[in-house]
């Protein structure tokens, strides 16, 4: 039975379902502030302008874990793609080999505002493991009203994002590793229990990463907590010990011991069975009490972080002076990395690896390029930000898994340069480049040193001329086609600060205030795109490629959306994709996060290929105020998992008076991680 809204309104939304508190917790305001990339460079709609004053379609619009002692995963295998997806021209709705089967058959969850997980019929859905559930031995029973940042770091950590499964040699267990991205004490806390330093400290342990078994219920696709607290389980929060390897290690502003990780958001698995983890928006976790040295403000600056007298929402400074720039300025170089966890190896220390590049990392994915190397896919999550890839120099070894531990040490660092074709073919779609950085050993701009480069890898793609997108989030690369897919979720300013391009388009778009509100038009991309690269022979190792605008989301009714192709009286609406993976078949699963279509979150698939080429249908959707992270399919196809992230956050939200209880258990929310099956024990969307 599912449960509708308290009689309590939303109020002080400013981006569809994303409220004024979610973006001061979530990113401090970015939106609030200028811009921090001022290069000038073109912007993807740029790219796009020209063929957007002549053009008339988009604007009517007709993983192998090969491990000693571990299970086997299958993670993007080059071989596939050379056997499916290889030669297919841009924009082509057909790919040659490419297996027609796994039809996304599954029935279409309408637009809602219900608190609570929506799926089709023929579907169930259960929470797995929420905030405050008992993660490590000793660790009490969740009580709100009996909170302590001990009890908080031996317990599942808040606001769970990025969300990965790997297997274990009983295929009847698992292990789920998640991020915990930000916190929002006003949900978490009842008011006058606790004092300020108690609630900063709690916060704290609240970030940060889990390692959680988990264990399927009978032979279904429903998993649930192994409460039995395996020795695997683990908690990682912003007072963990971090190795940092790779080139920036050496830098003293860096050094090679770093504490903690905060603002992770997406992520992603390596072949070799690690998690990666990106951090995110670490500007917003830095105080400023007196002066930061002024050879670090130029960088603190491009990054967003403070430079002048700043207090932010957190206060973490109040009870570590490492948040206070004044006092330890260089710990702003110790954020914004991706991170690296065994979690087979619970006493291994976590890897901070600097060949990625200091970012404002939504996701880091994993690839092959086709001769047996490693590329990483990431999105630096701001509006004006630009897409990047990292080739190893080393080969992956399927036989020795240690041997991989340093492939991401070592390496070429790319950022992505967008081209657009401006012929009169009714697409929105150009050519690429991927321009190098720097190498591990040699950097390639001007003036730079490899340590400059990756601690300001903003800074240096400003000078190579790359593309500006608007919020290039998770980019991930199909295991059947090669094809590479990246979410760029929005951008209010397209068409004013940011110039109109190919690959940006729009100048305008649509949003609805209400569920059944009209469509009104706004200023800027409010609905974001989904990106679909093809890079030369789909090698990831290339540095050339084409693309096109797969989808131009929105309301169906809308002009302005684009859907492959399909019919759009056949699709569901869809609002600021965030989040994209596969299923066992290759179709294309999004998550969403800011709805501005009157709407709750949600998941969506799409084929990629075929007769459906373009056509979204509603998966599931979140409840209230939530977003939908995620999304992830089992590698039988059996289980949707769906990280449930801040439900309910919304401005007038208090502990006391909730504009949402879900997951139900509590009369607050507690963000939390759910599974979803097919009663009839079948393959999932399909």
């Amino acid at each position: 039975m599912t449960k509708f809204l308290p009689l309590i309104s939303q109020l002080g939304t400013r981006h569809g379902s994303r409220s004024f508190r979610t973006c001061e917790y979530k990113c401090a305001n970015q939106c609030d502030h200028p811009e921090p990339n001022t290069s000038g460079n073109e912007h993807i709609q740029s790219v796009m302008r020209s063929a957007f004053s002549r053009r008339k379609v988009l604007a009517i619009g007709a993983a192998g874990v090969g491990a000693a002692g571990v299970a086997t995963l299958a993670v993007n295998s080059p071989a596939i793609a050379d056997q499916t997806g290889r030669g297919a021209g841009s924009g082509s709705g057909t790919f040659p080999g490419f297996p027609q089967r796994g039809e996304l058959t599954h029935g279409v969850v309408p637009p809602n505002r219900e608190d609570n997980i929506v799926v089709p019929r023929g579907y169930e859905q259960a929470v797995i493991i929420g905030w405050g559930d008992p993660v490590l031995p000793g660790a009490p029973a969740f009580d709100a009203f009996k909170q302590s940042a001990e009890a908080q770091a031996r317990q599942f950590g808040y606001n769970n994002d990025y969300t990965m499964v790997v297997p274990l040699r009983d295929d009847s267990k698992a292990l789920l590793v998640c991020n915990h991205e930000y916190t929002d004490e006003t949900l978490m806390f009842p008011a006058g229990k606790y004092s300020a330093a108690e609630i900063v400290k709690i916060g704290m342990a609240a970030h940060g990463m889990s390692v959680v078994q988990i264990e399927r219920v009978g032979r279904s696709g429903q998993w649930r907590r192994d409460k039995r607290l395996s020795r695997y389980n683990r908690r990682i929060t912003v007072n963990t010990k971090f190795e940092v390897t790779g080139p920036a290690a050496a830098d003293p502003r860096v050094g090679k011991v770093a504490y903690g990780t905060f603002g992770n958001c997406a992520g992603g698995v390596t072949p070799w069975g690690t998690i990666l983890s990106g951090e995110e928006n670490f500007n917003g976790y830095f105080d400023v009490t007196g002066t930061v040295p002024a050879e670090y403000v130029d960088s603190f600056k491009r990054y967003g972080v403070p430079t002048t007298v700043t207090k932010t929402a957190r206060l973490w400074s109040s009870v570590d002076p490492r948040f206070d720039l004044s006092k330890t300025p260089t710990e702003a170089f110790r954020a914004g990395w991706v991170v690296e966890v065994d979690p087979y190896d619970p006493t291994s220390t976590p890897k901070k690896r600097t060949m990625l590049a200091r970012l404002k990392h939504e996701g880091a994915t994993t690839t092959f390029t086709a001769d047996g190397r490693i590329a990483v896919y990431t999105g630096d999550d701001e509006r004006g930000e630009y897409v990047y890839k990292f080739v190893s120099a080393g080969k992956y070894d399927p036989d020795n898994r240690k041997a991989n531990f340093g492939l991401l040490d070592e390496g070429t660092l790319y950022v992505a340069k967008f081209t657009g074709d401006g012929a009169a073919d009714g697409l929105y779609d150009g050519t690429g480049q991927w321009i190098p950085l720097t190498s591990d050993k040699k950097s390639y701009i001007d003036g730079m040193s490899v340590a400059d480069v990756l601690i300001n890898a903003r800074a240096a793609a400003d000078k190579v001329g790359a593309t500006r997108m608007d919020r290039p989030e998770d980019i991930e690369r199909n295991p059947l086609t090669g094809r590479v897919y990246a979410a760029m979720t929005n951008n209010s300013n397209r068409g004013g600060t940011f110039p109109v391009d190919e690959a940006n388009p729009l100048a305008k778009s649509h949003v609805r205030d209400t569920l059944d509100g009209p469509l009104v038009e706004k200023s800027g991309n409010r609905n974001g795109y989904i990106l679909e690269l093809s890079e030369e022979g789909d090698d990831a190792g290339k540095t050339g490629f084409v693309w096109t605008l797969f989808l131009v989301c929105g309301d169906p009714a809308a002009q302005e959306t684009y859907f492959g192709g399909f019919d759009k009286s056949k699709v569901s609406p869809i609002s600021c994709p965030d989040n994209v993976a596969f299923d066992g078949s290759g179709n294309l699963w999004i998550s969403t996060d800011g709805n501005v279509l009157g709407s709750n979150d949600g998941i969506f698939t799409v084929p990629v290929a075929g007769p459906n080429r373009g056509q979204v249908k509603q998966f599931l959707s979140v409840p209230f105020a939530a977003e939908a992270c995620g999304p992830l399919v089992s590698d039988d196809d059996k289980t949707a998992f769906v990280a449930v992230q801040h439900p309910g956050e919304t401005d007038d939200a208090t502990f006391e008076k909730p504009t949402s209880t879900w997951p139900h258990t509590d009369k607050f929310p507690r963000p939390a991680i759910a599974c979803v099956w097919r009663r009839d024990g079948a393959r999932v969307g399909s």
